[in-house]
């Protein structure tokens, strides 16, 4: 449920019973949200400026404050389903930024009004604020979303020539899934969202105090009724019905709500979720995920119930350890683990985007490649290169920490084993861990070998396949 646990949140949630600690990160609204007001403070990971630090207007700054609240956030499921709604919606920074520049791409992907004039909610703090909220509300929020308008071409989208791109993703890869609509409902769809645009908004005196902001431009509306081949209403009905252009934008509000409750919709995002909490190796439990679909039905798309579920059940609470780590995943919990005294999360940006992910970039509608797909030679050696670069930056860091153990090779393997999480070890890692750290030399504990030894130790273990799983 979060990127990792630190020692102090070992340490903090020691002896907790499955369920507390499940119901305490799930109902995160009782958490403070300021946490980027530690940006900048000693005791958190730092941020590395050029100039001013502007993650409203500079997209690599807006990363490093998305990693920041990754590593720091009390919040951590909710910024753990923020990835998740960035990989299911998955916009690209690179043609926002091509249509309107990089200001207004940095803004419409990751603004935040309360840190700037001239920035409304971005894309990804939409997803942080539907987190675990309602799937037919993130919905809406995302067909009126000004980079999802960009990113699919709604802006373009009018009666006399009807845009199907984001009418077919819609269906295809938001909702229902290949296989339960037509081409037909493609066009159709397309013509319920017909002028779904956008306006400059704002002071639009300049680029860093205007913003671009949804506008249903009636004029542009195709009021004809729509038909589908799926039920758009609880009575069954298939068609949207004719209306004035002034009432067009319930046309997708219609549609929206019928995708939202049907079936095939509450499977696909269930099995979406089985495999980013539970596992990707295995074919979900049908049990499981007809059980948590059920609950989605009932419970008019709200998420965080089908999540309690998932986490109470059986196959999440034995089978850790099931899913191959994103690129992401992987650096903040190695930092969360590691160490963060001395780093800034700048680091990461360059191994993140030869690992294969960069945020707010993801290569397509489909979003990123998952599972074995994030691996290659290049991307394991850029996590390999990542985690020396890592233990390097905390070599004393570990030292000092591995003070009390000093007095054997073994004790100091067994601490900083004991200072990962990680899939089971065999005997022949551990034993090549314990010989790693006794050679070189006759063990004497002292500073100079606790440092070198503490982040070799550290390097090998994260650069180990068994750390690359979830």
């Amino acid at each position: 449920m979060t990127f990792g646990a630190s020692s102090q949140d070992l340490e903090r949630f020691s002896g907790w019973a499955p369920g507390h600690l499940v119901d305490y990160l799930l109902n995160y609204e009782q958490e403070v949200t300021d946490v980027d007001a530690n940006i900048g403070n000693p005791e958190y990971v730092a941020v590395t400026t050029r100039g001013q630090f502007a993650p409203n207007t500079v997209i690599n700054d807006a990363r490093q404050r998305e990693l920041f609240r990754m590593v720091h956030s009390p919040r951590p499921l909710q910024e753990k389903m923020a990835l998740f709604w960035h990989n299911h919606f998955a916009t690209a920074y690179s043609k926002v930024n091509g249509t309107y520049g990089s200001i207004h791409a940095t803004k419409l992907m990751a603004g935040r009004p309360d840190q700037g004039a001239g920035s409304a909610h971005g894309q990804y703090e939409k997803f942080r604020k539907f987190a675990v909220g309602n799937f037919r509300e993130l919905l809406i929020e995302m067909a009126r979303d000004p980079a999802m308008l960009v990113w699919l071409d709604g802006r373009l989208n009018t009666r006399l020539r009807p845009q199907e791109n984001f009418g077919r993703e819609i269906l295809e890869l938001f909702t229902l899934g290949i296989g339960h609509y037509t081409e037909a409902d493609v066009v159709a769809a397309a013509r319920v969202f017909t002028g779904w645009g956008l306006q400059l908004g704002g002071d639009r005196t300049s680029v860093e105090t205007s913003q671009y902001d949804f506008v249903f431009n009636a004029g542009n509306h195709d009021v004809n009724a729509k038909e589908f081949t799926f039920a758009i209403y609880p009575d069954g009905g298939k068609t949207i019905p004719a209306r004035p252009q002034a009432q067009g934008m319930q046309d997708g509000f219609d549609l929206i709500a019928g995708l939202a409750r049907h079936p095939a919709t509450a499977h696909r995002l269930v099995r979406r979720l089985y495999s980013y909490f539970i596992t990707e190796l295995r074919v979900p439990d049908e049990q499981v995920v007809s059980g948590l679909a059920n609950i989605y039905m009932q419970q008019d798309g709200n998420i965080k119930p089908v999540l309690r579920a998932l986490f109470l059940s059986e196959a999440f609470l034995q089978s850790p350890f099931q899913r191959y780590s994103w690129p992401i995943e992987f650096v903040v919990r190695a930092i969360k683990e590691t160490g963060w005294n001395g780093l800034s999360v700048d680091a990461a940006m360059t191994p993140l985007a030869n690992m294969g992910q960069s945020l707010y970039e993801p290569p397509d509608v489909n979003g990123w490649g998952l599972g074995p797909e994030w691996f290659s030679t290049a991307s394991m050696l850029s996590r390999m290169n990542f985690a020396a670069t890592l233990m390097g930056n905390q070599k004393f860091n570990l030292g000092r920490e591995l003070q009390p153990y000093r007095q054997s090779a073994d004790r100091v393997v067994d601490y900083m084993l004991n200072h990962f999480t990680y899939a089971p070890i065999s005997a022949d890692i551990y034993n090549a861990l314990l010989e790693y750290a006794r050679g070189g030399g006759a063990w004497t504990g002292n500073e100079t070998q606790l440092n070198n030894k503490g982040a070799g130790l550290a390097r090998l273990i994260v650069s180990t396949s068994e750390f690359q799983f979830n």
